[in-house]
């Protein structure tokens, strides 16, 4: 049975279940937001004890800490699963990301398993993030030749 394109968008959309695209929304707006005023909050009680650059740094490595503590027993992929975008707030969501293929491959070996796959999500983010930020340094230095 061969199909053209239309048909198949008309089974697709049959099959699929209709998706609550505003409830998903307020769901990533609110968890997004949460885990920025946690953030935040962590941020204004390191400035208790600390100055303004070393407050911000504790509060990433916190978050970082967090993020990856709720990753080991699944929580964090359940929060991910109802919240959609709103849980790849970069810091916490890069930090999932990197933990997530650690536990996962853990059973093949520290080296073949940890350590060759615990980059496989983040490592393009990396890379091509490295490669971008090179392009643009370059063309902030040309412009400011040329300007």
């Amino acid at each position: 049975m061969k199909l053209n394109p239309k048909e198949y968008d008309k089974m697709v959309r049959r099959a699929s279940p209709p998706s609550p695209v505003v409830q998903d929304c307020l769901w990533a707006f609110f968890v997004g937001g949460a885990i920025c005023l946690l953030g935040e909050a962590l941020r204004q009680l390191f400035l208790l004890w600390y100055d303004k650059t070393m407050a911000g740094t504790l509060t990433s490595i916190a978050l970082i800490f967090l993020s990856a503590l709720a990753t080991l027993p699944g929580w964090y992929q359940k929060l991910a699963a109802k919240a959609g975008a709103g849980t790849l707030v970069p810091i916490t969501g890069f930090a999932n990301s990197v933990v997530s293929p650690a536990i996962e491959f853990k059973a093949e070996g520290w080296v073949t398993g940890v350590g060759a796959k615990i980059f496989t999500i983040a490592g393009p983010v990396i890379a091509f993030g490295t490669l971008a930020s090179f392009v643009w340094g370059v063309v902030y230095w040309l412009v400011g030749k040329v300007g």
